[in-house]
């Protein structure tokens, strides 16, 4: 997708303050977003915070491909509304039950009238329909106590692209009010599940971080499998089964095509990006004996072997740096976590809790490991680098294979429910709370959480 659909308009609120100076209220310079990546901040999700989400004004309402432009702005909101909500951070109003706003309000809101709702912060905003059919869409973010602007922002974007406007106000607002890095506007691949228990059919599968714009990639007649977004976000990553014999595949989002990555009659699991998207790691058991391996991602070249344990070596993560893999062994004489250096160098055991451990991803901050334990029901759980600091995130009866949101603070797994084995996707963020499961057609596993979208 473009880069420069999402551009930020930097002379926006100029020419909307011009065009709308006899309705409203002009402001002064806006203020930007700081460009250096905040720092993480601990702040307590069981406290919410309140926050109001009116339906953004349609100064001259318009229809458009996607709807009337003043429908879209009440669905803009509810994007927004939900975004919000869904972090277990905020405490959302609106825009149902919420009295429409006028355009002079955009930019200079009733704060009494918000005081006494009661709430905290307030986001209110507009959508136009230009000369050329694209959406302006502009985000105001306020603060109710202190009667000011926090922050302002706007997109221009074709009509079929307005979530993508809602996600990234959503994620501005979060950013602002909790000092972390967004997440909203990213995609999820993961890999769609039918059929009976014993039979199922698998495809791959893209959709929103939401669960909305959903559609297949892979039509089921090869079994699809461990999906993984491109560093680029213009591809995906997976292993197929292809009349028995598995096939590493790079599947091209915007051409539609996949191409042949590396192909064995030999038992071969987990492929996974380099952080540069240069190299592609995975696992193949050749004469009883698994090992990783890593080969250039154009396809080219011979596979180099990290492992050679006499054991069962899995599931290659890099670190964000590129520098280390983390992965898993039963080496000990059970299933447990170990890190080595990317070129296969000074292995090392990092997990030595009680049971075992599966499938370990780094996190993007890099400051910690997520991982699959298994003592009687299969858990999430993190722990550092190192090891140490582990804590488990989920209690259910079978959670596993995590993933990461692109800014480290929530973690994607799927559930398979007792007996019937259906899968489903669920999220959870990083002290253990605000658990929720993700809307899918279908029965879904094995989730990839991509990069927020440029």
């Amino acid at each position: 997708m473009p880069t420069t659909l999402y551009q930020k308009l930097a002379a926006f609120f100029a020419l909307f303050l011009v065009t709308f100076a006899a309705q409203a209220q002009a402001q002064d310079a806006a203020p930007t977003m700081p460009a250096d990546e905040p720092e993480l901040v601990e702040f307590d999700t069981a406290k919410t915070r309140s926050i109001a989400v009116p339906a953004l004004v349609a100064p001259a309402p318009a229809d458009t491909p996607a709807g009337n432009s003043t429908a879209l702005g009440r669905q803009i909101a509810e994007v927004i509304s939900s975004d919000l909500r869904a972090s277990g951070v905020f405490e959302t109003q609106g825009p149902n039950g919420l009295r429409a706003i006028d355009l002079p309000e955009v930019t200079a809101p009733q704060f009494d009238y918000w005081k006494a709702r009661p709430v905290e912060q307030l986001v209110q905003g507009f959508v136009r329909v230009g000369g050329d059919g694209n959406l302006t869409v502009g985000c105001y973010l306020y603060d109710v106590g202190f009667g000011n602007e926090t922050t302002r922002l706007g997109f221009n974007v074709p009509p079929r692209e307005w979530r993508r406007a809602a996600h990234k106000c959503a994620d501005a607002i979060y950013s602002k009010l909790t000092g972390e890095l967004p997440f909203f506007d990213s995609r999820i691949a993961y890999i769609a599940e039918t059929g009976p228990k014993g039979k199922r059919v698998k495809r791959l599968a893209i959709m929103d971080s939401d669960g909305a714009n959903h559609r297949f990639i892979t039509n089921g007649q090869s079994t699809a499998l461990t999906p993984r977004f491109s560093p680029n976000y213009k591809s995906i990553l997976y292993l197929s089964y292809v009349d028995g014999n598995p096939r590493i595949y790079v599947y091209d989002i915007d051409a539609g095509r996949q191409r042949l990555i590396t192909q064995s009659r030999n038992p071969t699991f987990a492929p996974r990006w380099s952080p540069d998207g240069q190299t592609i790691l995975y696992s193949m058991a050749v004469s009883g004996n698994t090992d990783i391996y890593k080969i250039p991602a154009s396809g080219n070249g011979t596979p180099v072997k990290l492992t050679s344990s006499p054991s069962i070596d899995v599931g290659g993560s890099f670190s964000p740096d590129g520098r280390q893999i983390v992965f898993e062994s039963d080496r000990s004489g059970s299933q447990q976590i170990y890190v080595m250096n990317a070129d296969g160098s000074n292995q090392r055991r990092i997990s030595f809790g009680q049971g075992r451990y599966a499938t370990p991803e780094w996190s993007p901050r890099a400051d910690l490991i997520a991982y699959t334990r298994i003592a009687g029901d299969f858990r999430v759980g993190t722990m550092r680098p190192d090891g140490s600091g582990e804590r488990l995130l989920t209690d259910s009866w079978q959670d596993e294979a995590p993933t990461w949101a692109p800014n480290g603070r929530v973690i994607q797994f799927f559930r398979t429910a007792k007996a019937s084995g259906k899968t489903s996707i669920w999220q959870v963020d990083l002290t253990g709370s605000n658990e929720r499961k993700l809307p899918t057609p279908v029965d879904g596993s094995d989730p990839a959480w991509g990069p927020v979208l440029p």
